[in-house]
């Protein structure tokens, strides 16, 4: 399986592309999509998706993660990172490629053990991971493959996502204490 990871951005856009196999990853292509802040805000997201297109094209991803929005206290920048989410989101939409978003937390927990891990922890263990020796982009390429990367371990260990309490208590009522069946109805109180 292939997967696009995408670290979204108005002035740069990381973007990292790796091939899962038999729990193996390898690296197939990152780097940055770097857009002109004397640009306008359309033209630098028409850019961004143009170029994202093209990575989708050269690579041929079967599934694409991206980061989830984060809240800063700049409302400014929430909105411009939302912009550039959502032009991303549109590339891989317009291709028909499965999209997921991970929070930046859950990303370096995934790579790191650590969800508080600094960027350069992150590049550290991407570059070790996938046997990268050489720096060869930006940081915001190492978040991209980052992404990537725990998209792959999701689907690797996919969680039981969306089950209620009412469902655990009704398929294991001899777990939960002070649990009775009522009689003929199948339900737990």
């Amino acid at each position: 399986m292939r997967i696009m990871g995408v670290d979204p951005g108005t002035l740069v856009t990381g973007f990292g592309v790796i091939d899962c196999e038999g729990g193996k990853m390898t690296l197939v292509e990152y780097g940055v999509i770097r857009t002109s802040q004397a640009m306008s805000m359309p033209l630098r997201l028409r850019d961004i998706h143009l170029r994202l297109l093209e990575v989708i094209e050269r690579t041929a991803p079967d599934e694409f993660a991206i980061e989830s929005a984060f809240y800063s206290k700049n409302v400014q920048s929430t909105l411009k990172l939302g912009h550039a989410r959502g032009v991303a989101i549109l590339a891989a939409a317009l291709r028909e490629i499965p999209t997921a978003e991970y929070a930046p937390r859950e990303v370096k927990q995934a790579v790191t053990g650590n969800g508080g891990a600094t960027k350069e922890q992150v590049e550290f263990m991407v570059m070790r991971l996938l046997g990268i020796t050489e720096r060869q982009a930006a940081l915001d390429a190492t978040d991209a493959v980052a992404i990537a990367i725990c998209h792959a371990n999701r689907m690797a260990r996919p969680q039981s996502r969306g089950r209620s309490w009412r469902q655990f208590v009704e398929e294991n009522p001899d777990r939960v204490a002070g649990v009775r069946k009522h009689a003929g109805s199948g339900r737990a109180d």
